[in-house]
């Protein structure tokens, strides 16, 4: 992040603008080796995706998919594949297209991103916008996700305004504040800004923004951070709390029959409650949701299955990137599923999640075959 995203620093970005306030960076660096017009022609007319990795929006509206998606053809029995002359269409039409998920479909992106969500702690997606000339995708709104910003090509007036609502969770979408977010668009903006090739903006959730392209098309990244929240704990921790109430058959009593007023059962199921909240564990509900929420680093079939069919002990094997591996006890979590671990194998186990490469005749060759064999470790190379 530090030498691509921002020039202040790490530990100041953290401590002074994390979640707090838009920053905005002049020349953070060249991005072409991230994305590029290339790119999207390449995305768009050459690798078959279909929805939902592309939309289209116009004056503030999505268009439907019928308008630029359209069958695959023999052999693809498919009906939403993207259309590359309908997309060309729309977008000669003043159309805004957002290539989404780019951290799925294109590679450097992939590897950007799985980076920088191992650097912050949080996921990562990345999408792109590509607007024609003096077009706007989107009028004024909010995100429910942090956002970095980044100019690929053209430029793009970006108007920026404080929150109505801040920090808000996912499931409070700027059209719960439509008029609220409306009026502030009225007032005079703390940011108005034209970004431009190696440009890149942070902004919080919340802060209301509109971009508009300038005389060219613009291409910008939205690198957007689905930041863990305080409130996510507490959903984690109400969750294991309830489900020590459910192993209390006093908590799983029927109320008292004909009862009309429950403010004493209230009272005390209150206590129990807190007491339960008290004594969770939330540590491996919360490890289990992180690892939901993103997926590991590509893995191909045939070269895993040379790797386990020229095992031997000097072949030199590394953890999968982006597992987020961990140990619970007895057991070697993934993102791919779990694997018993024998009490002398520990150390072996141990060793790979220091990260580097090791020979197998270091690690034991059976427990390198079942790793292998489970997508856990990868040959050294690859």
């Amino acid at each position: 992040m530090e030498t691509r995203l921002i020039d202040i620093g790490r530990e100041k970005f953290a401590s002074e603008i994390w979640g707090r306030a838009p920053l905005l960076t002049r020349r953070a660096g060249t991005f072409a080796d991230l994305f590029s017009v290339e790119a999207v022609d390449e995305l768009i007319s050459r690798r078959g995706l279909r929805t939902p990795f592309l939309r289209v929006a116009k004056d503030g509206t999505t268009l439907p998919d019928s308008s630029f998606t359209s069958p695959g053809g023999v052999g693809a029995t498919i009906s939403d594949q993207l259309d590359d002359t309908m997309l060309w269409r729309n977008l000669a039409d003043g159309a805004t297209l957002v290539l989404q998920a780019l951290h799925r479909t294109w590679e450097p992106i992939s590897q950007f991103g799985t980076a920088l969500s191992d650097e912050l702690g949080h996921p990562v997606q990345v999408n792109a916008y590509i607007t024609p000339p003096r077009n706007q995708g989107f009028s004024h709104h909010y995100d429910v996700h942090d956002v970095f910003v980044v100019q690929i090509e053209g430029t793009k007036r970006w108007v920026i305004h404080e929150p109505v609502h801040p920090a808000p969770l996912r499931n409070q979408p700027w059209t719960d504040h439509r008029p609220a977010v409306a009026r502030a668009a009225t007032e005079p903006a703390c940011i108005d800004t034209v970004l431009e090739p190696g440009d890149c903006l942070y902004l919080p959730r919340g802060w209301i923004h509109a971009a508009e392209a300038r005389g060219e098309i613009s291409i910008h990244l939205t690198v957007g951070i689905h930041t863990w929240t305080r409130h996510a704990l507490a959903e984690h921790l109400t969750r294991a709390a309830l489900a020590a109430l459910g192993d209390d058959p006093g908590m799983r009593g029927a109320l008292p029959m004909g009862i009309d007023d429950p403010n004493d059962e209230v009272t005390a199921v209150r206590e129990h409650l807190i007491a339960a909240i008290a004594n969770a564990d939330v540590t491996s509900l919360f490890h289990r949701a992180r690892r939901e929420q993103a997926r590991p680093a590509p893995l191909g079939p045939l070269a895993q299955f040379a790797a386990v069919h020229d095992l031997g002990p000097d072949t030199t094997v590394k953890l999968r990137s982006a597992l987020y591996a961990r140990l619970e006890g007895s057991h070697l979590v993934t993102r791919v599923g779990r694997v018993t671990v024998a009490d002398d194998e520990l150390p072996s186990v141990t060793r790979l999640l220091d990260g580097g490469s090791h020979p197998t005749k270091t690690l034991g060759t059976d427990l390198v075959e079942r790793l292998l064999r489970a997508g856990i470790l990868v040959p050294a190379e690859q």
